[in-house]
């Protein structure tokens, strides 16, 4: 989910100047001159200022630098506030790159997010050339079949996991529902990313953290639920709240399963360094649970989710770089066997009762991890 502009530990400063991308020179496109094959964006906490304003139908690749004071991202959004492809969480004075297929010429839109919250600093971003087809043959097809598969099977678990969460709030059973919170939030931290793509502020429907509120917006979702859970009691609206949590998780089940519902190998490879983001932000500092302190649930749902979605591509990777695939298994496999420690049964353990060196040692371990796979998504990128 998006995150509140915080201040970070030096580690977690650390993890974000570690992950980020080499800078890359780019010349901008002269007036008449076709578009460059790559766009610099120059984003600041006012401003939003690219290299070029147009692209061609396929792959378009964004270079984003942070010279601003304030966390931001990078969004490109379709018809009907659709989100093409997007970067999140990158911290002043950072670089990250962003590839996106755009298979239709028209006009899109381009935003820097500020503060990450809000519509964004927005231009429009005109794309050129005859439509083209993307990952429809070969390991490409083969890469988004498997992909949407996970996805599909994600939100039919979903489903029933919140409502029988909600069944066990209306019921007034609080200890039952805090045993299920953590458990259906699982399904959605996997795929998180795809909930994201979707407009109508879906993503925050569901998963917004108080902190994030802006002014006069109505708080629904797994957070609110969480709080009253843990903190304030039930309330007047506890259950409508509930019953609109169980309406929107249909919502993305109903998305991702439309006939006209596609996911291309990038997206794929963007949403697995996007869930890794996840927990080096809000997770690592233990604001997204904050109440439940269930961090760590969301630490292992975003490592699976991630780890499935580079799966996909990995035939791709390997025929590409099979050296990077090997070194993001091993990144994989360090950062789970650092998590296990922290296992509790079928679950883990309360995430308060993890000290800071510990925190750190994890937040060393998903830096390492990220480093390897932020290379993914260039490498499988069609050609």
């Amino acid at each position: 989910m998006k995150v509140h502009p915080v201040v970070l530990t030096a580690a977690l400063s650390a993890l974000a100047l570690s992950g980020c991308q080499a800078k890359e020179e780019s010349a901008g496109a002269a007036e008449g001159s076709e578009a460059p094959a790559q766009i610099t964006v120059d984003a600041s906490d006012t401003s939003c200022r690219l290299s070029g304003t147009a692209g061609s139908t396929g792959a378009n690749t964004f270079v984003i630098t942070n010279n601003g004071n304030k966390v931001t991202e990078f969004y490109v959004y379709g018809e009907g506030e659709r989100v093409m492809g997007e970067v999140e969480n990158i911290s002043p004075g950072l670089q990250r790159k962003l590839i996106v297929q755009l298979s239709q010429p028209g006009t899109y839109q381009t935003a820097c997010k500020p503060g990450m919250i809000g519509d964004g600093i927005r231009n429009d971003f005109t794309v050129t050339g005859d439509a083209v087809e993307v990952d429809t043959e070969g390991k490409f097809k083969e890469a988004a079949d498997s992909y949407k598969r996970y996805v599909n099977s994600q939100s039919d678990a979903l489903i029933p996991a919140v409502e029988s969460f909600v069944a066990a709030i209306k019921a007034g059973d609080i200890e039952a529902a805090k045993a299920q919170y953590p458990t259906a939030r699982t399904y959605y931290e996997r795929i998180e990313p795809v909930a994201e793509s979707f407009p109508d502020d879906l993503d925050p429907r569901i998963d917004l953290r108080e902190a994030d509120l802006e002014p006069g917006q109505k708080w629904t979702g797994f957070h609110r639920l969480e709080k009253d859970l843990w903190v304030s009691g039930l309330q007047p609206d506890t259950n409508a709240i509930a019953d609109q949590l169980v309406a929107d998780v249909k919502e993305l089940d109903a998305g991702v399963k439309a006939p006209d519902y596609t996911i291309d190998s990038t997206q794929i490879a963007g949403g697995a360094q996007g869930l890794l983001d996840e927990i080096a932000t809000s997770k690592i500092s233990g604001e997204e649970d904050i109440f439940s302190h269930t961090d760590l649930w969301d630490f292992n749902a975003n490592l699976q989710g991630s780890q499935t979605a580079v799966a996909s591509v990995r035939p791709i990777l390997d025929e590409r770089n099979a050296d990077l695939g090997k070194r993001v298994d091993q990144r994989f496999a360090e950062a789970e066997k650092l998590l296990e420690k922290y296992r509790q049964g079928d679950g883990f353990a309360s995430y308060d009762s993890v000290t800071e060196p510990e925190r750190q040692e994890l937040s060393r371990a998903i830096d390492a991890l990220g480093k390897e796979v932020s290379q993914v998504q260039g490498v499988i990128a069609p050609q």
